[in-house]
């Protein structure tokens, strides 16, 4: 279900896009250039998307692409793209036609954008900006709430395990846990790793995304089944937190799953910033020094939530300065001002009252945009410290972009763009990190572990960086070897349906 969102304080280029170009150049029955020749051919839905498209990546966000000499394209890389016909029969899909352009960026022969994408349905924006899932009766819409993985036992066996639940999504209400072993898909055993294309792999696919499937689960209290249903829940990315004591330090650790935003298309706080809050009220109570986030599945989301934990985590010196800077194209950056888009990004004036020594984030190769931008803009104010695997590798971002076209003068919304905007880096020009960050010490997801076991290697590393001043090994990979229960995940055996980037609402 779609729903549209235009908050308030949007920018100029944001409004010109959702109000100007939808009326000047979305109508079916005004068709843009390259139209046989501008005989006034009414064209399909499918060709407005296109044009529209086109037109706001390369040309201009303000009239769909009609006054090119005063164009502001908004694609990041559009010099890079050559002068395609966007109505033509090489692109039967707007999603083809963009596929296209995104081929064009390229760095030392590598394909920059690997992240440009339409959402047709605008539930990504619901899910990420008011950080709720929602089922539409009829429409398959809805989520089970659980994300699983492959994992290797000590014999190179595969296994099917749960990586986590949402606490207030369906599974996670059902209870099911981290570490969970799923041995049956609606009673059929055939589940077994067999490539990502293979027949088990894809049923299990199937399954996650379905309204409705049994699991049959393996759990340090025995076997139990599970029949979920896909529904609507508020998200709390907040998968688990606590505070260790180690060493006479007190330790505080949390595990956050996903950037859904601390406010609203109103401007008003979600369910995500209160429990945000609940956790790091929690931590300034318990006197906290040092800090663990764990964004080892953090595929990112919102950028005012990277904000607001950068806020909270700096430490007194960084407040008023940089947080990070936003890098445009040049049409952008010659008119920043008309556009109303921000240059930087700085730390609040009200200190957050932690008081770290260390803040440490636990990072894997899902880790990645706006998660990654939390990292990097602390870097130039206190020691950050990175412990699992190179993260994914993305420093852009985006806006989105709304399409819509206009029948007889009604709106027929067309789909969601989401194509790369914008570049940053932080106060000490630290960016472009395309390959990934990498980490300042390695650790395996072992996932038989639940969230908070010490013996996680991560954080069994962590502890004895804090005890020590060193991330030396912890006797982990010892156990790992020898306990025939433990679990290794495999990453990417089943994909992450998580949203992967940063976007800015504003």
């Amino acid at each position: 279900m779609r729903k549209r969102f235009t908050p308030a304080g949007i920018p100029m280029l944001l409004v010109g896009l959702v109000l100007s170009s939808v009326f000047f150049s979305c109508k079916k029955d005004n068709p843009g250039p390259g139209d046989n020749g501008g005989n006034g051919t009414a064209r399909s839905d499918e060709d407005s998307l296109k044009y529209l498209m086109y037109n706001i990546m390369q040309v201009t966000y303000a009239d769909g692409g009609r006054n090119s000499k005063q164009g502001l394209p908004t694609y990041y890389w559009y010099t890079q793209v050559p002068t395609l016909d966007p109505f033509s029969s090489n692109y039967p899909k707007a999603e083809d036609l963009l596929t296209t352009m995104i081929s064009y960026p390229k760095q030392d022969g590598k394909n920059l954008d690997r992240y440009s994408f339409l959402d047709r349905t605008g539930d990504l924006a619901n899910k990420l900006q008011n950080g709720i899932i929602e089922k539409v009766a009829g429409d398959g819409t809805g989520d089970l709430g659980m994300e699983v993985t492959y994992a290797l036992d000590n014999a190179n066996r595969t296994h099917l395990v749960v990586l986590y639940a949402d606490k207030n999504s369906p599974a996670g209400q059902a209870g099911v846990q981290r570490g969970w072993e799923i041995t049956a898909i609606n009673g059929n055993t055939n589940i077994s790793y067999d490539g990502a294309n293979g027949p088990n792999t894809q049923r299990v696919n199937a399954a996650l995304t379905a309204s409705s499937a049994s699991f049959t689960f393996s759990t340090p209290g025995g076997a139990t089944s599970k029949d979920l249903s896909a529904g609507s829940y508020n998200v709390n990315p907040v998968l688990f937190d606590t505070v260790y004591n180690v060493g006479g330090k007190q330790v505080g650790y949390f595990v956050l799953y996903t950037f859904s935003s601390v406010t609203n298309t109103s401007g008003a706080a979600t369910p995500t910033k209160t429990v945000l809050d609940q956790v790091f009220n929690n931590f300034r109570s318990r006197g906290i020094t040092e800090l663990i986030a764990d964004f080892r599945y953090n595929t990112g989301g919102a950028v005012t939530t990277a904000q607001y934990l950068d806020n909270i985590i700096a430490p007194a010196t960084a407040r008023g300065k940089v947080m990070y800077n936003y890098i445009y194209n040049d049409k952008i950056s010659q008119n920043l001002a008309a556009t109303g888009l921000p240059a930087s990004i700085k730390f609040d004036n009200t200190p957050g009252g932690l008081g770290l020594n260390h803040v440490f984030f636990v990072t894997g190769g899902e880790t990645a945009s706006a998660s990654e931008l939390t990292l990097n803009n602390l870097k130039p104010y206190m020691n950050v410290k990175l412990v699992g695997d190179t993260t994914y590798g993305k420093p852009v971002g985006f806006f989105n972009y709304t399409i819509s076209d206009y029948p007889n003068g009604k709106e027929n919304y067309l789909g969601d763009l989401y194509a790369i905007n914008f570049e940053t880096k932080n106060a000490n020009q630290q960016g472009g990190y395309y390959n990934g960050i990498a980490p300042d010490a390695t650790a395996r997801d072992v996932v038989s572990y639940p969230w908070g076991d010490q013996r996680d290697e991560h954080l069994s590393k962590i502890f004895a960086y804090i005890n020590g001043g060193s991330f030396r090994e912890a006797g982990t990979e010892l156990r790992t070897s020898t306990n025939p229960s433990l679990r290794v995940n495999i990453p990417g055996s089943i994909p992450s349906r998580q949203f992967n980037g940063m976007i800015d609402f504003r």
